[in-house]
Order: structure tokens, then sequence, then C-alpha cells
């Protein structure tokens, strides 16, 4: 009953989804099924192709992930996503499988894993069940009762210690005894009964069917791992992986049955949470096991009991389907560094959606989201920009009832607003750089009513037109301590109300525009007449130290005039009070007041220690581990990562001057450093930039893509135009 009420206080809408409702297929599962937590169903069904077609395209949905075989041959590994496009609905994939057909016979295999409970990013359906259909002419092969499914008795719960409750998974067990070998392939004799229909598609509990928005996983196969050592006492392997990644870990024994061998992460405790581990129990003789459920960290353990020869072990990395194409080079090592630990760490924080870090929570909190997805734009390729998008979609269609947001969603057991993370989200930095740095504007008029709903219903001004504190469910602001909340509360506002007003002319919203610009105005007026003191912005009755994140935000917002920076960049010498997550904000803001040698040193002196931990290749929730952490202290957190963003953007000068880089700047800000490079994958190609300093002068090397133009603005202010092409300038400074 708790769960229907909770659900109630929803507005229940998909904001935009593509919602398939021409199913033929039904819910299929077994009766000896109770969709509990960790249930595993395999499922069988032999079809008959007179002609194999040239293209089949195969709607495969569940609750919650699977694994596709046709005739033996791995078509998906780990499809599906984590539940919860809004709080009723299901996600599907669309998957191509006519390069795995034959004419005459085929075998179709898909292994289901049922998570069975709530998380910070999936919400339980209360169903463990199968949906496919592939239909071409003269083909249908739907899901119906003429498939065969049974629960796949080897896949097991292990004894506690079991994952912290932000994971919808659980540890994973595999009993080797009680293993159906061979049941994914062509050749199987035994029978698995008959399947049942279990529910009607597109009604509850499993609810409408939205095309997964996101490509499917990248598989890069089955690898040696680079180094394998034991321990003192022989038990155990550790093994070294290239860096921190996603994976599932493989091993080949020869072993009499009945013996546990145990695995696990250097990650297993990350962020001070038990968080996902497996199991396999041995049967008699030579045998190969790979467990599915994904971990993560720097070193594999394999706990290897007295009498298992171990014959082999590897490793398979899986992520999200996008290429490294961005990069960043310069003549300062600590930099070049920080970059790399950073697009290591944004990396593997996505997969179903953007997490703030792979191990405790997996869970899409919308500022490390708002970080992430600027991150991308200078990393990675363009299929990158659809996991933002999907998260969008997601905030918006988990909105309350009352107007309010809240992350992570999809989410099972959380509810909390964070009213300034959702101001984030929501604004300049969050849904209108995901647009104007993508082109994309297609979920614009898809959430739009609800972002003006959220910021003009739910949040609230006073006399003046300033806004007012709202604690929300959670009044957080920032990890760490000293933390203005009426200066940050004012500048987020301002921002959010400043996408808000570029949407709303987008849309042809004019008075929509009109009234959000006065509301600006109010907001200019009144903020420096009760914030500013003469030296710094403090709110009134805020006992803390100077804040550096709220000087650094009334920069970036535009509150603070140029008069002001000269006693901003003296507070901000001394004052360090951000965690990784709004240092990003802090640095970005040295570089708008035009100090860029002094970004580049405090970005030196705030991550020195971090970047001190040789054997890391990513970046932590804060400045160091244990003590010396925030909120757990994960070594893998994505908002850690602003650098990554800043080293490209604002030391090689590289923006978008209109959507989706049509247009763009080179406007290097090089402090120090005396060559740099970077290049950033956009739709139309990818833009390079290449500086020197030579002398006075910065020789510049810039590639434009075909289709777009760009502004080269030297750091005395002068501006030469150029097209497509390569260009070699000189500018002088």
């Amino acid at each position: 009953m708790k769960k229907y009420l909770l659900l109630l206080a929803f507005i229940g809408t998909l904001a935009s989804a593509e919602v398939k409702t021409d199913w033929k297929a039904q819910w299929i599962s077994t009766e000896r099924c109770q969709s509990a937590s960790n249930t595993w169903l395999a499922y069988r069904k032999t079809v008959s192709i007179d002609e194999v077609p040239t293209a089949l395209t195969a709607h495969i949905a569940t609750d919650s992930k699977y694994w596709l075989w046709i005739n033996g041959r791995m078509v998906v590994f780990e499809g599906g996503l984590k539940r919860g496009p809004s709080p009723y609905d299901t996600y599907y994939d669309s998957v191509e499988i006519a390069p795995y057909l034959v004419s005459g016979e085929n075998t179709i295999a898909v292994l289901v894993w049922h998570f069975g409970k709530n998380g910070f990013s999936h919400v339980n359906s209360g169903l463990a069940a199968l949906l496919f259909e592939a239909i071409a002419p003269g083909i249908e092969i739907v899901s119906d009762k003429s498939w065969n499914c049974t629960v796949y008795d080897a896949y097991q719960n292990t004894e506690a210690p079991f994952p912290n409750f932000r994971l919808a998974e659980s540890n994973i067990r595999f009993d080797a005894r009680l293993a159906q070998e061979g049941w994914n392939t062509p050749g199987f004799k035994n029978t698995f009964p008959g399947a049942e229909v279990v529910s009607v598609v597109g009604k509850a509990p499993l609810g409408k069917l939205v095309k997964r928005p996101i490509p499917l996983l990248k598989d890069y196969g089955l690898k040696e791992y680079p180094a394998v050592r034991h321990s003192a006492g022989g038990d155990t392997l550790f093994c070294r992986l290239p860096y921190n990644c996603q994976f599932t870990p493989y091993l080949k024994v020869e072993a009499p049955a009945g013996h546990t061998i145990r695995m696990q992460t250097d990650n297993y405790q990350g962020g001070s949470e038990n968080n996902v581990r497996a199991e396999y129990i041995t049967r008699d003789g030579m045998q190969e096991y790979e467990s599915y459920g994904w971990m993560n960290g720097h070193e594999m353990w394999y706990v290897i009991p007295q009498g298992v020869k171990v014959l082999e072990v590897k490793f398979r990395e899986t992520g999200y389907n996008t290429e490294f194409t961005g990069s960043f080079q310069c003549n300062d090592p600590f930099l070049n560094e920080l970059w790399k630990r950073s697009l290591r760490t944004l990396y593997i924080t996505m997969r179903d959606n953007y997490m703030d870090c792979p191990d405790r929570e997996r869970a899409q909190w919308w500022g490390d989201e708002v970080n992430e997805l600027g991150e991308a734009f200078y990393a990675l390729s363009p299929s990158s920009h659809q996991l933002a998008v999907k998260g969008i979609h997601e905030l918006m269609n988990w909105q309350r009832a009352d107007g309010s947001l809240y992350s992570p969603v999809p989410a099972g057991n959380w509810t909390k607003e964070l009213p300034l993370q959702m101001l984030a989200s929501v604004g300049w930095y969050g849904f209108y750089t995901q647009y104007y740095y993508s082109g994309d504007s297609t979920f614009v008029p898809a959430v739009y009513d609800r972002m003006h709903r959220y910021l003009h219903e739910t949040w609230k001004v006073d006399k003046n037109g300033l806004p007012l504190e709202r604690n929300g469910d959670w009044s957080w602001g920032d990890w760490g301590e000293d933390i203005d909340m009426g200066v940050l509360t004012n500048c987020w506002y301002y921002l959010a109300l400043k996408a808000e007003k570029e949407f709303a002319l987008q849309l042809g919203k004019a008075e929509d525009a009109e009234e959000i610009g006065r509301m600006m105005f109010s907001i200019e007026k009144c903020f420096n007449t009760k914030y500013w003191t003469g030296t710094v912005y403090r709110s009134p009755g805020y006992q803390g130290a100077d804040d550096d994140r709220a000087q650094a935000m009334a920069v970036l917002s535009g509150l603070a005039s140029k008069d002001k920076y000269p006693a901003l960049l003296k507070s901000l010498k001394k004052e360090y009070h951000a965690s990784p997550y709004m240092e990003k904000y802090v640095l970005e803001a040295l570089f708008r007041m035009d100090a860029p040698g002094m970004a580049l040193q405090r970005m030196r002196d705030r991550y020195a220690r971090m970047l001190d931990y040789k054997e890391y290749t990513t970046l932590f929730e804060g400045w160091g581990i244990g003590a010396e952490g925030f909120g757990g202290g994960t070594t893998n957190h994505a908002w850690s990562g602003g650098p990554l963003t800043l080293l490209s953007q604002k030391v090689c000068g590289i923006a978008p001057t209109s959507p989706g880089f049509k247009t763009f700047q080179v406007k290097p800000q090089m402090g120090s450093l005396t060559e740099a490079s970077a290049t950033v994958d956009t739709h139309y190609g990818k833009i390079k930039v290449s500086l020197r300093k030579s002398g006075r002068s910065i020789l510049m090397e810039i590639e434009v893509p075909e289709q777009t133009s760009a502004e080269v603005i030297s750091p005395k202010g002068k501006v030469q135009k150029i097209g497509s092409g390569l260009h070699n300038l000189k500018c002088s400074f």
C-alpha cells in the first residue's frame, strides 16, 4: 500500500518518449517463479525460417537485465536498462538479429536477471518476465506460451554481507552442480517447462514500453589481466586491471565438486559501504564461468580454496558505447594526468545512466550529471550525448504532483529533493548546456512546461524579486563547511531563469520570456544591495568564513560586475572550502575573471593530494581518502572531473558560439603554459587546436570541420574569422 501511495504523488505521464503500443508478444514467465529478488530465468524458443531476411529487429523487454544467444552465438551481452523512464514504465531494446539466423531451425535463448528490489537507480516492477517480438514478412517470433522457461536454480543469493540498500543488484552465487550445461545452444537435450503468460502488455505492473534511447553496451571482449600475483598464503589471486573499469570476472578451473570460490574487487567497500561481490561453487572436473553482474575497481580478487586448480582467469570490460575521441595535452605532466584521470572517472560513471559512483550507489545524482554532461562534449564522441538526454526526460517524468523535482531517479527508495542541485540541473549548466553544445533541442518542448512549473510554482520570490531559500527535503549546497546558501540560491536560480528564458524564446513563448526577463532584472537590481559587503558576497546572518563557492557563482551567473573582480580574486586566493563538486565552478570563475595562471595553480594545489595516489586512475569524492574524503569517500566519483572541461574549454579556448559547434571560438587562456592542444568531436567533425608560445606570440594550428566556421580571439581581444580547413595563425599577447 505504501508503494501505491508513493506512486500516486507523481504526475505520471511521459514528457516525451518513443512508446511502442502495437505488441503481438506477451509477457511470459514460469509458474515456479515468484519474482523474488535476484531471480534468474532461462528461456528457449526454436523457430523455423525458410529464408533469412536482410533485416529483422527484435524488440526485447524485461525487468531487469537479459543476455541473448541465437544458435549458440552471443548476440547481446547485458541488454535492458534499469527500470524507470517514469515511475510506472519500462524500457525495451531494439536489436538487429538477422545476421545470427540461418535457413531452417534456429534456437533463441534468453537469460533474464530480475533484480527484484528497489535501488537508487531502479524501480522494481515486482514481476520477473520477458517480452520478445521479431516480426517481418513471413516471420513472427513472439513471446507466448509456445516458449519454454525455467527458474535457473544455479543462480542464488549469497549469505550476508549483502550490497547496501542503494543498490538494486544483489550478490550472485552460481552453484555449478545445478548448471544446465549447454542450455543456450541448439543441441540442448533437456526440456524446460512451458511458459505462462503473466501480464498484459502496456498495463501495470510493467506499464508502457519506452524505446531504449541510448546504445547497447560496448563489449571489449574477454582479456588477460595485465598482472596477477598470489597472496602470501597462496589462497588469493590479486589480478590487476589496466585501469578502474566496469567488468565481469571469468575463471577456468579444475576442481572436485562443492568448493566455493569468492570474487570481489578492491572497491568492494568503496564509499564505506558493502557493494557487489560473487561466488562460484564448483562441480567436478574442468569448468569455466563468467559472473554476469558487473563490478568495478583496479584489482580483482579471487579467493581460491585448497583443492582447486586455477587454469585461467580473465576479465570482460563493458561500458557505455562511445569513443574516446576528445583529447588534451600540454607541457605540464600534472595537468595531463589530471585530464586523463578525469576522463577515466567520467567513463566509469556512465552505463544505464550517468551516476555518481560505480560502486556504492550507481545513482543518477543530477549535481554530478551536470558536471559529467559538460565533460562529455570535450572527451567523447557524439554518441555520448544521448545519455544526458535520457536523464533529462527521466528527471522531468519523475516530477512530483506538487511540481518539485528530485534525484536520483529512477529510484524506488529515494524521494528527497536537493533544491540547489535541481536548479543546477534545469539551468544554464544542465539542460541549456546539453542543448547548446549538442545542438539537439528535441527535448526542450517536451520538458519546458514542467521546468516552468518547477521554477515558478515550487520556487517563490520575496517582495524584491529575490528567490526565497528552500530547504526541500535536504538543504545541500556542497560537501564541506562554510556554505553560504543564500548567495548560492540566488545565483543558481538566476542561471535557471536564464536557461528558461532562452528556451521560451526558442519555443515562441514571448510572454513567458518577457516575464522571466523581468524576474531576472529584479534579481540583478537587488542582489548586490543585499549580498555585497564591499569585499565579498555574504548573506545577512551567515556566520561562516567567506564562501569560495558563493563568490564563484556570483561571477558565473553574471550578477557580479567586473569592477568587483579584483576583490573577488583576492578572496579566492585564500578561501578553500569547496569540495571537488563545486571546485569546478571556482576554477571556471577564475578563468572568467581572466586569471588563468591563478586558476591553473589552484587546480594543481587542490588536486595534488589526489594525484599523489599513483595507484589510482580515477578521482575521488573528496580531496583524499577516508577521513580526508566526503560522504563516504568513493575513489571514483563523477563530480570531480571538472578540470577536464576547463582545460579544453578555457586553456585551449574551444567553445561553441552557436548550437552544436556550428560556429565556435578559439580563445586561449594558457596562463604559464607554453604548449597546449585539444581535440573536440562534434556532429560536424573534429575541432583540433594546437597552441605554442613563441616569445610574445602564440602560434596556433586550428582545424575547422566542414560546414563550420570559427572566431579566433587573441589574448589582446583581436578577432579573426576563419572557415573550414587547416589554419596556421600567430597571435600576440
